[in-house]
C-alpha cells in the first residue's frame, strides 16, 4: 500500500517551516478557495471527504463542526461567540506525530485552523501546546506572527470580511489535559479536570460558549481536502476511514519514527516501512495507540 506523502511531503526540505517556503508549495491557496465559498459549504466538503478525528476517537470531523449552532438570517443564534481549540497536547508515551508536523510545516496547521474557524464562524482560535516542547512552541509562534504580517490572520482576512485571532497557548504539562474538557479548563486558567457531559463542548465549551476541539493532524489535513476535494481524499484509506494518517513507530524496530500511510494499512506493512524488527529481537508483543 504505497502513498504519495501529503502531510509529511516537505518535512525534509530546507526551511520547510517558513512562510516563503510554504507559499512556494501552494500554501494558503486552500484558504483562498474556502473563503470564496459559504462556511456551510466548507463543512459539507469535510463531511463528504469522511475525515475522522486523528486524536484517537475517530469521530467524523465535519459532523463535529456541524454541531456548532449555525448563524444565518433565519437562525440569529444566541449571541455567544464560537471558539476553535486545537489539541496539541501530545503527551502519550511512545507516540510523537503532531510535534514533528508542527516543527516541520507549522503553516499547514495554521492554514487549517483559519479554514476550520471560518467554517464554524469562530473569531478566535487557540492552539494548546505542551509546555515542555519549547522549540515547537516557538516555531508555532513564529508561524502565527508571519501569518498575521501577511494578512492571513487578524481583521478582514484576505479582504474577505472574516476576522480571526489565533493564540498559541502553552500548557503546564499535565497529562490529563490531553482530554478535551480538561484542556478547556486549563485554557481558562483553572486546574485541568475532565468535565461531566452533557453539556458537550459544542454547546458549552470554552467560557461556556460553543467550541470545537480538534487534534493537530485533523486540522492540518483540512487544506489538502479543500484543494483536492472529497473524491481525492476518499480514493485513499478504507470505506469507513478514508484518507491518510501519520503513524508513530517506537520500540524494537530498525528505524523508529513517523510514517505517513493510508488508513487500513496492516501492521506487517508498517513494520516493513520501519525496516522490520531490530536485529537480535523477535516480535512478541505490540500495542496500538501508545503505552498507556
Amino acid at each position: 500500500m504505497t502513498l504519495a506523502p501529503v502531510l509529511s511531503r516537505y518535512w525534509d526540505q530546507p526551511n520547510s517551516w517558513t512562510l516563503d517556503s510554504y507559499l512556494r508549495r501552494d500554501g494558503y491557496q486552500a484558504l483562498r478557495k474556502a473563503l470564496a465559498t459559504p462556511p456551510d459549504a466548507v463543512i459539507e466538503t469535510v463531511k463528504d471527504a469522511g475525515l475522522r478525528g486523528r486524536g484517537g476517537a475517530g469521530f467524523p470531523t465535519g459532523l463535529k463542526w456541524s454541531f456548532i449552532p449555525q448563524v444565518s438570517e433565519d437562525k440569529p443564534g444566541d449571541g455567544k461567540p464560537h471558539y476553535l481549540v486545537v489539541n496539541a497536547d501530545e503527551s502519550e508515551p511512545g507516540t510523537c506525530k503532531d510535534m514533528p508536523l508542527m516543527m516541520a510545516t507549522p503553516h499547514t496547521l495554521v492554514e487549517g485552523v483559519i479554514i476550520a474557524a471560518y467554517a464554524i464562524r469562530a473569531a478566535k482560535a487557540f492552539i494548546y501546546v505542551r509546555g515542555e516542547v519549547v522549540p515547537v512552541l516557538r516555531r508555532l509562534q513564529t508561524a502565527v506572527a508571519e501569518a498575521y504580517a501577511a494578512g492571513y490572520l487578524g481583521r478582514n482576512v484576505l479582504g474577505s470580511g472574516f476576522d480571526l485571532d489565533l493564540v498559541v497557548h502553552a500548557g503546564a504539562g499535565a497529562y490529563i489535559c490531553g482530554e478535551e474538557t480538561a484542556l478547556l479548563d486549563s485554557l481558562e486558567g483553572r486546574r485541568g479536570q475532565p468535565r461531566l457531559r452533557p453539556p458537550f463542548p459544542a454547546v458549552a465549551g470554552l467560557y461556556a460558549c460553543p467550541t470545537v476541539v480538534n487534534n493537530v493532524e485533523s486540522i492540518a489535513s483540512v487544506p489538502s481536502i479543500v484543494l483536492g476535494g472529497p473524491e481525492w481524499f476518499r480514493s485513499m484509506g478504507s470505506e469507513k476511514s478514508p484518507g491518510f494518517t501519520l503513524y508513530s513507530l517506537s520500540g524494537h524496530v530498525t528505524t523508529p519514527g513517523q510514517y505517513e500511510a493510508e488508513l487500513g494499512i496492516t501492521l506487517r506493512e508498517l513494520l516493513e516501512y520501519a525496516g522490520g524488527v531490530r536485529a537480535g529481537h523477535t516480535l512478541k508483543f505490540w500495542t496500538p495507540g501508545g503505552s498507556s
